[in-house]
C-alpha cells in the first residue's frame, strides 16, 4: 500500500497523488501543480509492506516557482 501526498508549509494536505496498492518497481506520478500558488511545499510518501515489515516513510522538499 502506497500514500503519496502533497503538503503545504503549514501542514495542511494539498493533494493526495497516490493512495492505492502498488506492484514493487519504479513509477512516475504526474502531478498538476497549475492551481497552487508559488512556495515550499512537501510530499510525503508512505509505504506498508502487506507482509507485516516495517513501514518506510519518506519527506522530501519542493519549492514551486512560477
Amino acid at each position: 500500500m502506497v500514500v503519496l501526498k502533497v503538503y503545504d508549509l503549514l501542514g495542511r494536505e494539498v493533494q493526495t497523488l497516490v493512495d492505492e496498492k502498488i506492484e514493487a518497481g519504479f513509477h512516475t506520478v504526474k502531478f498538476d501543480a497549475s492551481r497552487l500558488a508559488s512556495g515550499i511545499y512537501f510530499t510525503r510518501m508512505l509505504v506498508q509492506p502487506q507482509n507485516g515489515s516495517n513501514s518506510f516513510v519518506q519527506v522530501r522538499k519542493m519549492l514551486m516557482l512560477k
